[in-house]
């Protein structure tokens, strides 16, 4: 169960389970960013125009095809 729980995606992906854990604590990090910016955005409309949309499609072309 251990093993499926903890390591078996971060194989998946060709990683270690450190190296997973950085990967999606940086992800996950991006996407608080882009939530934050996107907020902003939605308060005042004239700040951070494109901003949260640039930052999900880096995190998009960072991460699609991994695992295939």
């Amino acid at each position: 169960m251990w093993t499926r729980l903890f390591l078996n995606h971060p194989r998946s992906v060709e990683e270690s389970y450190g190296e997973h854990a950085i990967f999606a604590g940086r992800f996950a990090a991006q996407l608080f960013i882009a939530a934050f910016c996107a907020l902003i955005h939605a308060l005042i409309p004239g700040m951070f125009e494109k901003t949260a949309s640039k930052i999900v499609a880096k995190l998009y072309a960072q991460t699609a095809g991994r695992g295939a």
